[in-house]
């Protein structure tokens, strides 16, 4: 069952919607076992997204921005992509039978990510440009011409996204404490700040929680107060200087009491590898900022260690292996029998 058929009472659709789904949501809200102990804290969760159809959170607000667009007659979709997005809407594109156009910035795409859109049967355009180049040209062609935008300036896709925040109060009994997760275009902290304050006063959750997302150092324009020209950084999904949700991630950011920080490539790609040595989530490099500013905001004394804390793991490691495996050591070739095997292994 699809995010639609779950919490329909929660989105804007209706009885002329057509019915979309790949079963996505429903993802597992994964307990810590040891890296809260390691920081101290009682309650940490990792809510991974990387287990949605297409390998990323993009399939909750995907598949409403397509079910509304069908609705509307629209059968041609496109988007500007870093990767994940343009998986998602090629995905359900093939699933409804629609014509898929994505436009990537130029090299600045992982290739996996990249070979989704293509294996989907998606019509891929490479850009010169980074992603804010991108997107602004497919806002011009969206409003001249018919074809229906799928980026989350579409508001559809901020409805879907939101379905995560019941996803965690319908597990946790109430709001988390603190949500952290990784900040780029920005909408899924718009989304999820939506989705808690809507669960709230519908009676489902009594209280709201801090929202602290993270940049990467090198595209950082929330926490810089201006637009990055030429956004750098390894976790290739937040390489975005002028984020379409800038607005709704500081409401989001200061209703909520929380914060808006950056981390650097070091930190980040340091908290992957912790993550999958010591939990088994291995997710990709913008999934690990938000647990990289975590450890840095323990250290410093910023989170009450007996709060619950979720930390958003956004997309699967397998979408981006290739920075990860820059920092881990390469198998070994032996040619011998068990003997040399174990001497190897210092059995």
């Amino acid at each position: 069952m699809g995010v639609i058929a779950r919490y329909r009472e929660h989105l804007p659709v209706g009885p002329e919607t057509p019915e979309v789904d790949l079963n996505e949501g429903s993802t597992p809200l994964v307990p810590s076992r040891n890296i809260a102990g390691a920081l101290g804290l009682k309650r940490l969760f990792f809510k991974y997204e990387g287990l949605n159809p297409t390998g990323s959170f993009k399939d909750r607000g995907m598949v409403v921005a397509v079910a509304k667009a069908l609705e509307r007659g629209s059968r041609v979709f496109i988007c500007a992509s870093t990767g994940n997005t343009s998986a998602s809407m090629a995905a359900y594109a093939a699933r409804t039978g629609a014509r898929a156009i994505v436009v990537v910035p130029s090299g600045e795409i992982a290739l996996n990510k990249l070979s989704q859109a293509l294996m989907y049967g998606a019509k891929v355009i490479a850009l010169k440009g980074n992603f804010d180049t991108a997107l602004e040209t497919v806002r011009d062609l969206s409003t001249n011409y018919p074809v229906a935008l799928m980026n989350s300036v579409n508001p559809n896709r901020i409805e879907g996204q939101k379905t995560a925040a019941f996803e965690i109060v319908d597990e946790l009994g109430d709001a988390p404490d603190y949500l952290v997760l990784p900040v780029g275009n920005a909408g899924n902290i718009t989304a999820y700040w939506k989705g808690f304050r809507e669960y709230r006063a519908a009676g489902r959750a009594t209280c709201l929680p801090r929202m602290v997302g993270a940049q990467a150092e090198g595209a950082a324009p929330i926490v810089q107060g201006h637009p990055v020209a030429n956004p750098m950084t390894v976790a290739s999904a937040i390489r975005i200087g002028n984020p379409a949700s800038w607005e709704g991630a500081t409401s989001a950011r200061d209703e909520s009491g929380g914060m808006i920080a950056a981390v650097t490539d070091t930190e980040i790609l340091s908290a992957q590898i912790r993550l999958a040595n010591t939990e088994g989530l291995f997710a990709e490099p913008a999934s690990a900022a938000p647990l990289a500013l975590l450890f840095r905001l323990v250290r410093e004394g910023k989170i009450d260690k007996d709060a619950t804390t979720v930390v958003v793991l956004t997309g699967s490691g397998l979408k981006d292996p290739d920075a990860a495996l820059k920092n881990v050591q390469p198998p070994i070739e032996l040619d011998g029998d068990a003997r040399a095997l174990a001497k190897v292994l210092k059995l």
